[in-house]
């Protein structure tokens, strides 16, 4: 009995890691973005983390997808869930040239 619920809960947390890891991570460090694109399904996230040492701010203006990190302090992480297909321009309203696209299929 002991054994098999030690061995479901084992897959449990296998389970739980796997879709925490379906999660990309976009790095934000010398005031620019990890990658200039990437592409995830539709209810998909990006973890964006800064490893900066300054702050910044990501955010989209991209109808239908618009959202506003506000200030993410260095060692700050936040998900940003994407619920409608198509291409979403994702910026830092503190730092200019940072920039990547998200395309965000069915």
């Amino acid at each position: 009995m002991h054994k098999t619920i030690l061995f479901a809960l084992v897959i449990l947390s296998g389970l739980s890691a796997g879709a925490l890891a379906a999660n990309q991570v976009i790095h934000q460090q010398g005031r620019v973005f990890s990658s200039e694109s990437v592409t995830i399904k539709k209810g998909g996230a990006l973890t964006f983390v800064n490893d900066d040492s300054i702050p910044h701010n990501i955010m989209s203006g991209t109808k239908g997808s618009e959202f506003n990190l506000g200030s993410q302090a260095p060692g700050m992480s936040t998900d940003v869930t994407f619920k409608e297909a198509g291409d979403v321009q994702v910026i830092c309203a503190i730092h200019p040239r940072m920039k990547m696209m998200v395309k965000v299929t069915d």
